[in-house]
């Protein structure tokens, strides 16, 4: 019948009346063009689902003699041809325009980042800087390939139909297994690092002053100053001890009147506690001794080192030089001093060294009126160490007086040790010639 609505009469063709188009540009008449066409486009896909599910109700009820059909049967192959073919083109469409939007860019912040992890060595050089540059451009275009490729996996479901195999998009990043991102440490991490600043009294802004003390004080001496032992030439041992037990004395009153008097000044003032609770003044002092201690200890560990490194092998410009002489004494050939009284003048220096700022009391103590010294005492390790270090270099720097203190008893011992004055006696006993006598 002519009234019967079909396809062709139920869209209009997408042209606008002159009197709508007179107005407009040529740039808004295309885009009310484009949405029209989209419009009919909705029209004609709702338009043809209506009537492909009516003709198979229809179809339905002829054959079984039924009732209407509610459920939605299989449709028929050109229609579902069609169907199929309207999804593909809608789903590539959104699939552009999904893509086509701009994305996030990267930050700056981790691309600097990641080129810090880079070692410095590997970053030098023209070559090496077009290098990053290009590595840097390609992060940049696979983050944003990524973020493309993420943002149409959450935002459209491919249909499963004929035509969209290649449109195969790579699965989303899953978290790598056994690893977890998530924070639970964070209210931990706070609580103790709250912890450590109200307990850990080495970040009190009174302990930094008290470092610095220290530094000013220890970093560019030592107990002894060992680097005029070579100048003086060669050395008695008894006037050895002596210099160092005199040096020892000077330094240990230069320190109780500079430095650590400047200790006590400081404690001496009420700001040095501000902040500090009542509950925790003594640990607090405690960790003043303590951190005195080490410095103590740290100077008087640099000192044992430098004797030490006199006697290096490797360096003999530096290796003091000892007086020694060969005498005769009862029939006997010696040295004096003898070879162990050298080694003992020599070990003896770092003891003395270790016996040094050794009845220091603790600024507690000092404010009390207490007896409580500090702990000063070289470790155990370090006099094992220096002790061993110094018998080997002895031992091994002996080797040319031992040689030579051995050639003078095997040319000239039997005049002393009473061979020659047997051999006298012995002769004047016995009968001999006028010649043999001269």
């Amino acid at each position: 019948p002519s009234n019967k609505k079909t396809l062709r009469t139920s869209f209009l063709p997408t042209v606008l009346p002159s009197s709508v188009t007179s107005d407009m540009s040529p740039l808004q008449n295309k885009l009310l063009t484009y949405r029209r066409c989209n419009e009919q486009q909705k029209m004609l896909n709702q338009l043809l689902i209506d009537r492909a599910l009516k003709v198979c109700r229809v179809s339905m009820e002829e054959k079984y003699h039924r009732d209407p059909v509610p459920t939605i049967p299989e449709l028929p192959s050109t229609v579902r041809k069609y169907f199929f073919n309207i999804l593909t083109t809608n789903y590539l469409f959104m699939k552009k325009c999904v893509q086509s939007n701009p994305v996030v860019p990267i930050q700056q912040q981790w691309l600097m980042s990641m080129l810090a992890l880079v070692p410095q060595s590997l970053m030098e050089g023209k070559d090496r800087q077009l290098l990053a540059e290009k590595l840097l451009g390609e992060i940049i275009r696979d983050y944003e390939m990524s973020m493309r490729r993420c943002v149409v996996r959450n935002v459209l479901i491919k249909p499963d139909v004929k035509g969209l195999e290649d449109e195969e998009e790579a699965p989303l990043p899953l978290s790598p297994l056994g690893l977890d991102f998530s924070r639970p440490w964070h209210n931990s991490f706070i609580q103790a690092k709250n912890k450590i600043l109200s307990n850990l009294h080495i970040l009190h802004p009174t302990m930094k002053t008290l470092l610095d003390f220290g530094y000013a004080a220890f970093s560019t001496c030592l107990i002894v100053d060992f680097s005029s032992f070579r100048l003086k030439g060669p050395v008695d041992c008894e006037s050895l001890k002596t210099d160092v037990s005199l040096s020892c004395s000077k330094a240990e009153e230069k320190i109780l009147n500079t430095w650590y008097q400047r200790v006590i000044s400081l404690f001496s003032q009420k700001a040095a506690l501000n902040g500090v609770k009542l509950d925790q003044v003594d640990s607090f002092y405690n960790c003043v001794a303590m951190l005195m201690s080490n410095q103590l200890k740290e100077l008087l560990r640099r000192t044992v080192e430098a004797f030490v490194k006199l006697f290096d092998p490797e360096d003999r410009n530096c290796l003091p030089l000892f007086k020694m002489e060969l005498i005769l004494d009862e029939k006997k050939m010696e040295f004096f001093p003898s070879f162990q009284d050298l080694e003992e003048a020599i070990l003896f220096i770092v003891n003395r060294i270790g016996q040094t700022l050794q009845n220091i009391e603790t600024v507690c103590s000092w404010l009390m009126g207490d007896t409580t010294t500090l702990d000063t005492e070289l470790p155990n390790h370090v006099i094992v160490w220096a002790t061993s270090t110094l018998r080997k270099s002895i031992r091994d720097n002996l080797e040319g007086p031992k040689e030579y203190f051995e050639n003078y008893v095997e040319r000239y011992g039997w005049l002393v040790d009473g061979t020659a004055q047997a051999r006298i006696e012995r002769f004047e006993e016995e009968e001999h010639s006028f010649d043999e006598y001269t």
